[in-house]
């Protein structure tokens, strides 16, 4: 094998992991941003049960599980904790018909598919991609939510893992 043949391996094993140490950083997992107002999945979801699809229910019948419509946080917030502070704000929030501009935190690739409803009804618990949000005050990405994560989870589970499932 020629010089210029060997520089070129070695060139190409370098950048290609390099690429890989950059995707592997890049994963977002840590990812905790700061919300408008605080929100402690600990104390709605572990302390006092809520389930996740009380506030979440759309993931049960489409591709998003969405942030909770106003209407929802004030069904208890109209007579729960009316006298703190976030809740105050939340709730001339309301009054005023202005939506709080949570900032996301799990989001995938715009050329993947990923519906909750699909995952839900094969019986994934919500903390298998997002962890345990229960103990959560502030909600952090626990997890790679990349192809190879996913596709691990679905050989694991004997799930499809032909390319159409997750991009079409």
């Amino acid at each position: 094998m020629g010089r210029k043949w060997q520089v070129t391996l070695i060139v190409l094993a370098v950048l290609g992991y390099g690429g890989w140490v950059i995707a592997e950083l890049n994963t977002n997992v840590g990812y905790a941003p700061e919300q408008p107002l605080p929100f402690s999945h600990k104390i709605h979801a572990g302390d006092n049960k809520i389930p996740c699809l009380y506030c979440h229910a759309p993931a049960e019948k489409g591709r998003h599980a969405t942030v909770p419509p106003m209407n929802v946080c004030m069904g208890c917030h109209k007579s729960v904790a009316v006298t703190k502070e976030n809740v105050i704000k939340l709730a001339a929030a309301y009054k005023a018909d202005s939506a709080i501009a949570w900032v996301r935190v799990h989001a995938l690739p715009d050329f993947t598919y990923f519906s909750h409803r699909w995952h839900l009804a094969k019986g994934v618990a919500c903390q298998t991609c997002h962890g345990p949000v229960e103990t959560m005050d502030k909600i952090v990405q626990v997890q790679k939510l990349n192809m190879g994560w996913c596709v691990d989870c679905h050989r694991q589970n004997k799930a499809s893992i032909e390319c159409i499932t997750c991009h079409n």
